[in-house]
């Protein structure tokens, strides 16, 4: 039982806008707008790498439908990566001679 003398107050301070002009959400993560197309998609990819691997590893670990689920996560994460990984590589300037 906790004294009625010991009292726990946590304010959690709001965040203050990064950005002149930003409107306050609830939302957590942001991305940073001076980030480039190839610099997000970049992230994008490694995210998706990482998403396929997870899945593809709790495949082997359970059975029946809820693998068969994971499967077809994993399956179209691989779909998904195919197609960042394919606009990046029209990001990559040619070699010149």
């Amino acid at each position: 039982m906790i004294s009625d003398n010991l009292r726990l107050d946590i304010t959690m301070p709001k965040a203050a806008s990064h950005l002149a002009g930003d409107q306050q959400t609830d939302q957590i993560f942001s991305v940073l707008p001076n980030l480039n197309s190839e610099t997000l998609l970049a992230n994008a990819s490694q995210d998706l790498a990482a998403l396929q691997a997870l899945a593809g590893n709790l495949a082997f670990d359970i059975d029946g439908p809820q693998r068969d689920a994971v499967l077809g996560i994993h399956r179209m994460l691989e779909g998904i990566q195919l197609m960042v990984d394919r606009v990046l590589d029209l990001f990559e300037v040619p070699e010149q001679k």
